[in-house]
C-alpha cells in the first residue's frame, strides 16, 4: 500500500501540482499523503494561473500550493515517486539510486507517455497537459486504492 506519493516535475508550478491536486481528489483518503516538488523548483511560487484556472473549472483549487524543491529526504520517505518525463527519472535515479525501485513515470500505464511542460505556453497547451494528467492519474487509481 502506498501511503506517501510524491509527484515531480521541474518547476513545481504547472504539472506536478496539477497532478497532486487531481490525485488527491481522486484518491480522497486521509491515510494517503500526496505531495509534489520540483527538480529545479521555483520555490514559494504559486501554481501557474492557467493551471489554476483549469483546476477551478473542475471544481478544484490550487491556490494554497507553493512550489518546493525536491530533496533526498522527500524522495526516500515517499513510497511512490511519479515523474513527468524520462529525464526526470534519470536525474532522480542518478542522484539517489536507492529510490529507483519506487520511481515511475506518471504515464507508466499509458504506454509510458511523457507529460511535457506547458510553462509559458498558451491555454491550449495547458488544456492538453491537464487532460493527459487526468488520464494518467486515473490509470494509477487501481494500484493506489
Amino acid at each position: 500500500m502506498f501511503r506517501k506519493i510524491l509527484l515531480v516535475c521541474v518547476g513545481n508550478i504547472c504539472r506536478s501540482p496539477t497532478a497532486e491536486i487531481l490525485m488527491r481528489h481522486m484518491i480522497n483518503r486521509d491515510d494517503v499523503e500526496i505531495a509534489s516538488a520540483g527538480l529545479k523548483a521555483l520555490v514559494d511560487k504559486p501554481i501557474d494561473p492557467t493551471a489554476q484556472q483549469l483546476l477551478l473549472e473542475r471544481g478544484l483549487d490550487g491556490t494554497s500550493h507553493r512550489a518546493r524543491q525536491v530533496n533526498p529526504r522527500l524522495l526516500v520517505e515517499s513510497d511512490l515517486i511519479l515523474a513527468m518525463e524520462h529525464r526526470h527519472l534519470a536525474s532522480i535515479g542518478r542522484d539517489l539510486p536507492q529510490v529507483s525501485g519506487k520511481l515511475f513515470l506518471l504515464g507508466k500505464w499509458r504506454d509510458g507517455c511523457e507529460i511535457h511542460d506547458p510553462h509559458r505556453q498558451q491555454r491550449p497547451a495547458f488544456e492538453h497537459v491537464c487532460g493527459q494528467i487526468e488520464d494518467c492519474v486515473a490509470s494509477w487509481k487501481r494500484y493506489i486504492q
